[in-house]
């Protein structure tokens, strides 16, 4: 037989209890009978309960260590065999433990318990048929043919333990590959929800600080010579500041809290956010042509907003002076947005930004695709994002112009 290396699997209290408890009761159930055969059969009695002693242990550490319990019932079987007893039902006990190799052992372990069924069953065709018991068949079953019998038994009763424990291995392990699918499955959740909520919080933080910036500014350079759109300014950035602060409050009670969505933004919000560019003093041209006549999938809303808010906040942060354009076309079953502001032509757009990254992420999540490029001193931001069919306008719609 393969070299078995011992190890005790940990187990716990109760589990060890129950191991030891189990096999001390089947033992004081079966030794009475041992002890009877013996007597009845002439066998020495402090032998039967050395073997009886043996195999209870052997029991006893079938979860501990499979594969010493293996060793122990082996030797206890051939102690068994070299002084002639009788088996009993104490031999049970060897079932029990070669469900152990398959259902807890490692992988040698499980082979050596299906070798000692093999070889098990042969010993014991062979111990009935030419041992001291001489059971020599009939006219019709030759010895031969009885030790084939026997251990065809044999074999059975052994390798149905085995399977057993093969059966229950199998199940726990699929049960452990479940929950760790579940586990894995519950972090890229959380990941996901964390990730989003990250770019909302750009969005949000970076489309209102770009306002506020060019607010403060506006105010600064007109506040000695028209005093009343410095106060203007101010009232735009009181009002920014506080849609702001009560959207980053929303986002960290759901990131703190795991709370379920709060509003999002629409196609109908869009008109506050250019209004707030505008404010802020960037000369901003939306054409839409042609417009949604129904109402697009909140996912292809939600993706439009931001997409346009970084792209404006952008344009507010980097870009040259000049118009900035926005230019939204709904068609049948995709919508196609683009927006424009001059830059100058030596400056290279920062490509691996946070804004430009989280465009894109919004972009391929909405299933569609968005590019930027840098052309004739044009910041150029083109998304394409596809819906079904239906919820917005056909191509030959008349379009509208803000």
């Amino acid at each position: 037989m393969p070299t078995v290396r011992l190890r005790l699997r940990p187990l716990s209290g109760p589990q060890r209890a129950a191991d030891i408890g189990g096999a001390l009761v089947f033992g004081a159930a079966t030794l009475p009978i041992q002890v009877t055969v013996a007597h009845q059969s002439d066998s020495s009695v402090t032998a039967t309960v050395a073997v009886a002693v043996l195999l209870v242990a052997a029991l006893a550490l079938r979860r501990m260590s499979p594969g010493l319990a293996l060793a122990v019932s082996w030797v206890g079987a051939v102690v068994q065999m070299a002084t002639g007893q009788v088996p009993s039902f104490v031999d049970l006990a060897i079932l029990g433990i070669l469900y152990a190799t398959s259902a807890y052992g490692s992988r040698r372990v499980m082979w050596c318990g299906f070798a000692s069924a093999l070889v098990g069953s042969v010993v014991v065709g062979g111990y009935f048929t030419l041992g001291p018991f001489d059971i020599q068949g009939t006219d019709s079953w030759s010895p031969g043919s009885t030790v084939i019998v026997l251990a065809a038994a044999t074999l059975f009763a052994l390798r149905l333990a085995g399977t057993v424990g093969a059966l229950v291995r199998t199940a726990r392990r699929a049960q452990a590959d479940r929950a760790a699918q579940q586990l894995a499955q519950a972090h890229a959740a959380a990941e996901q929800h964390r990730a989003r909520i990250a770019r909302d919080m750009h969005d949000v933080v970076a489309h209102s600080l770009a306002v506020i910036v060019a607010q403060a500014d506006g105010g600064r350079y007109v506040a000695a010579s028209d005093p009343q759109a410095a106060v203007a300014a101010l009232a735009t950035i009181s009002t920014t500041a506080r849609v702001a602060l009560a959207d980053v409050r929303l986002l960290l009670a759901q990131l703190r809290h795991t709370e379920s969505d709060g509003p999002q933004p629409t196609l109908a919000d869009l008109d506050m956010l250019f209004a707030q560019v505008r404010s802020a003093g960037a000369p901003l041209v939306v054409d839409v042509d042609p417009a949604p006549t129904s109402t697009p999938p909140a996912a292809v809303q939600l993706a439009v907003y931001r997409i346009v808010q970084e792209a404006l906040t952008n344009a507010m942060r980097h870009g040259e002076s000049g118009p900035v354009t926005v230019a939204l076309a709904w068609h049948r079953e995709v919508v196609h947005l683009v927006v424009r502001n001059p830059v100058a032509s030596d400056v290279e757009p920062a490509g691996d930004g946070h804004g430009i990254i989280g465009m894109r992420e919004r972009a391929h999540l909405a299933g569609g695709d968005l590019s930027t490029t840098h052309t004739d001193g044009q910041f150029v931001v083109a998304a394409t994002i596809p819906f079904a069919a239906g919820t917005a306008t056909d191509s030959d719609e008349d379009g509208g112009h803000a």
